[in-house]
């Protein structure tokens, strides 16, 4: 059977326990496995194909049934990735339709409209509360039949204000559940429902009735208080908390937004020499397209034609930008700063580098931690038994003795301050913020439970070619014979090479490209070149073949040239007209910031492996360098993967650095796999991590960053819990007013979501 994977978004959920009676409801169709985002507002569901009945229309069907509404988002074939395409927070998509289900303008909706009208109905309800609170809380205030005014302010607020929550409870309600929304919508009902009791029963209405703020009840005040205040200003602290959570939600995907929006819309196609403007949709594989200075790549190809300075900012997170010339690839999204280019379009639609990026940001927050299953739990059942624990303070206080207002004040309390809400933001919000930053310094996170294997890794396994080095031969050196010019030596060599097709030769021809043009080119596979320059023969090869072949005396630079290839060079030695010219080394040159990225992984606590198919004498001399003491050199591809695997047998967590095809088995194996932006898609896909950069000092960013969104949702989870476990106690105690626990309630959910918006502050080591 073909598992079949459906992204939902899902209008209505307010708080944490909406999300998991969602998900609790999806788990329990035939071979289903979901998980449900409640800052994002959506599912993602698998199914395994067992049962031909579970198609999206049952799950949209299942969705609505436990009370809410879901929708299939368009797939979108551009490379532009719109924003319409990011996943929306809390209904976005649903606008303000007036069924769009429970919690609609006025639950959690991050959508900037939506937040609108959750602002217009705080200002009038703040209006209108507000002097209810004052008259309340300061006996000069009180005239008169003063408390007759106030429930008249109080009715629209309790009514008009709170509807989002009570409609929300009243839905959930009849399909068969509670939500945070029914204490909420228990809390500001039943404070009400008193103060008419005791203004039409007791003896609150009598005239010349005075109050005074407690922060605890009074025995004393009996059926004589009401609750007007309380039912008025919850209502707005938790209208402001909403709207407050609301604003940050979406600051906080701010990072993905405006690197999804970077996209190109159209392009110049360039057929038969005639350009022409079409949607970036239209484009196909093998089309060409020009690019001028200003101007984004609409889509990921290869430069045909022209030179340019292509700002990719975007994706690597460096702000200077890459000079591109003919053969080098350029990604779309990304800006020509310089020439005009024509582009050959390679990969369109989902197979582009911004498509990419934006699946693995939809997978980073699509996953749950282990960190976070302990929440879903704790919520998921916190609703009933914070409703059984209001029931138990009323009982309780009652059968000890207490007035009436006081086992009032603890259960109405009680009901009000318990907040799941904070419980159920704490990792994805610092999951969005933490995506959407990695995200802006080209570090892709696939997933939260990478997030966790961060903290534990203690030892990591970095590749050489392409990951420490460069992957390119450049000439590392020159070694003129007495009395010749260096730049002589190179200008020989150069010339000699220019018709060469291997990789060292490329690299020598292309060290001096003012070198004179040479002719009668011949190759001699394994040993060297030979090329007529001017009226010189000019030889460049190995030493010994220019020695047994040639009859060249070589020894003046014997000692040198081994001493250069000891340091992990390839020399190539320059004779013309029989004589020894010099030496040239090749070398696959290390990252500039190789060193100081190792340096960057030791603090961190990680203790680095050297791993590389190349020669031990190579690999050594680059591990010197960059400060690498355990080196394992020779190694085949499936070496390296006992090699990771006989480092977790000794009982290390590994991490794995890699760019190549040879790395895939490598990657997947390690505790934690980092792959280099620059390799290989079987590279990529296999890792946990990818620095689209290729920087290896990124790798050292990327775990800070995951180490620190990591304490950010520990950070956020502790305060959630220790916020429930310290404030229910004291409400059942009636130690706190009904007012204030309205303001902890709302603010911890606030508190939590600005927690998680410090990680927009992470900055990378210095370059």
């Amino acid at each position: 059977m073909t598992a079949v994977e459906h992204r939902l978004d899902i209008t209505g959920m307010t708080c944490a326990s909406c999300a998991n009676r969602i998900e609790r409801k999806l788990n329990k169709l035939p071979g289903v496995e979901a998980t449900v985002n409640y800052a994002l507002s959506t599912a993602h569901v698998v199914s395994d194909g067992t049962d031909d009945s579970v198609d999206a229309r049952r799950l949209l069907q299942t969705v609505e049934a436990a009370g809410y509404r879901a929708t299939i988002p368009v797939p979108e074939p551009t490379t532009s990735a719109p924003v319409d395409a990011i996943p929306a927070p809390h209904g976005e998509h649903a606008g303000h339709d007036e069924h769009a289900g429970p919690g609609d303008s006025g639950g959690h909706q991050h959508d900037p409209g939506d937040a609108g009208a959750l602002l217009r109905r705080l200002v009038i309800s703040a209006t209108l509360g507000v002097p209810v609170a004052l008259l309340s809380m300061i006996p000069a205030l009180q005239f008169d039949n003063w408390q007759w005014l106030a429930l008249a302010l109080t009715g629209p607020v309790v009514v008009w204000g709170a509807w989002p929550f009570h409609r929300a409870a009243a839905v959930s309600l009849r399909h068969g559940g509670v939500t945070m929304d029914t204490l909420i919508s228990l809390g500001i009902l039943a404070a009400f429902g008193w103060s008419l009791y005791t203004l039409f029963f007791g003896g609150a209405g009598m005239a010349g009735m005075h109050m005074s703020f407690t922060l605890i009840g009074r025995p004393e005040a009996g059926a004589d208080e009401i609750y007007l205040e309380v039912a008025a200003l919850v209502t707005v602290l938790l209208l402001l908390g909403r709207w407050i959570e609301a604003r940050a939600g979406v600051a906080s995907r701010a990072a993905l937004r405006a690197l999804l929006e970077l996209g190109a819309k159209d392009a110049a196609l360039l057929r038969d020499g005639v350009e022409t403007r079409v949607p970036v949709a239209q484009l196909a594989i093998g089309d060409r397209v020009v690019v001028r200075p200003g101007e984004k790549v609409p889509s990921d190809g290869v430069v045909v034609e022209g030179a340019s300075a292509v700002d990719a900012s975007m994706l690597t997170g460096e702000p200077v930008p890459v000079e591109v010339t003919v053969g080098d690839r350029v990604v779309g999204g990304t800006i020509s700063s310089g020439g005009r280019l024509v582009v050959e379009i390679r990969r369109v639609g989902a197979d582009t580098e911004l498509a990419r990026i934006r699946a693995l940001m939809i997978d980073a927050q699509t996953g749950k931690a282990r960190v976070q299953r302990l929440a879903d739990r704790v919520s998921s059942v916190f609703v009933p038994v914070v409703i059984g624990l209001a029931v138990v303070a009323f009982a309780g206080w009652m059968l000890s003795g207490g007035s009436i207002e006081i086992a009032f004040t603890a259960a109405v309390t009680t009901l009000i301050i318990a907040c799941p809400c904070a419980l159920g933001l704490a990792t994805p919000t610092a999951i969005l913020v933490g995506t959407g930053r990695g995200s802006q310094l080209g570090i892709l996170i696939r997933g939260p439970q990478v997030l966790e294997q961060t903290r534990k890794v203690d030892t990591i396994v970095l590749d050489k070619t392409g990951t420490v080095t460069e992957g390119r031969m450049r000439v590392a050196e020159v070694v003129p014979a007495t009395g010749v010019d260096a730049a002589e030596v190179l200008r020989l060599a150069a010339a000699a090479e220019a018709g060469s097709e291997h990789p060292i030769g490329r690299a020598i021809a292309g060290a001096d490209a003012a070198h004179p043009v040479a002719t009668d080119f011949a190759a001699h596979a394994g040993f060297g070149v030979q090329s007529v320059v001017g009226d010189s023969l000019v030889l460049a090869g190995r030493l010994s073949w220019l020695a047994d072949e040639w009859a060249i005396n070589t020894s003046p630079l014997a000692a040198s040239a081994a001493e250069l290839e000891g340091r992990g060079s390839t020399v190539v030695a320059v004779a013309a007209d029989g004589r020894l010219r010099g030496l040239v080394a090749v070398a696959d040159t290390i990252k500039p910031t190789s060193a100081a990225a190792v340096a960057a992984l030791r603090r961190l606590g990680l203790t680095p492996v050297l791993l590389t198919g190349d020669n031990l004498g190579a690999a050594r001399a680059v591990a010197s360098e960059v400060g690498i003491a355990d080196v394992r050199a020779g190694v085949t591809p499936a070496g390296k993967l006992d090699a990771v695997r006989e480092l977790q047998q000794q009982g290390r967590v590994v991490a794995m650095v890699g760019d190549g095809v040879n790395d895939a088995a490598a990657l997947a194996a390690a505790d934690l796999g980092l792959a280099m932006g620059g390799g290989t898609d079987a590279a990529i896909t296999a890792s946990d991590l990818t620095i689209v950069s290729g920087d290896l000092l990124a790798v050292a960013d990327a775990v800070r960053l995951a180490r620190s969104t990591l304490g950010t949702i520990r950070g956020n989870l502790f305060w959630a819990f220790a916020y429930n476990v310290a404030a229910i106690p004291l409400a059942m105690l009636a130690l706190l007013n009904p007012i204030l626990a309205g303001a902890a309630m709302a603010f911890s959910s606030v508190f939590v979501v600005l927690g998680s918006l410090r990680l927009r502050r992470f900055r990378p080591l210095p370059r």
